[in-house]
């Protein structure tokens, strides 16, 4: 039989924001955000750009944002948040 994979909280977390329209998708709606200071959490993908996280990062230890780098590429990250492109960046507000 197929081992069926543990489902993180991480994961958890981004698929009830989806849920419930408070995850926002894309980075610069993130930065946007970050700016104003009403998000909860950044999740980015393992293969986001070093730059893009950089700056990211930098914002949002400014905001006192956690930041977390998921076990997820780009193209998984899409798939779960059932979109058909890739995401890299993603926050929950």
């Amino acid at each position: 039989m197929a081992k069926r994979k543990e489902v993180s909280d991480n994961v958890k977390t981004i698929k009830v924001a989806l849920q419930e329209g408070k995850a926002i998708i894309g980075a610069d709606r993130v930065l946007k955000t970050l700016k104003q200071g009403s998000l909860t959490g950044v999740y980015l993908a393992q293969n986001c750009p070093e730059e893009l996280r950089k700056n990211i990062e930098h914002h949002a230890a400014l905001a006192d944002v956690p930041v977390i780098v998921l076990e997820r590429d780009n193209e998984e990250l899409g798939t779960l948040c059932k979109k058909n492109f890739f995401v890299s960046v993603l926050a929950t507000a």
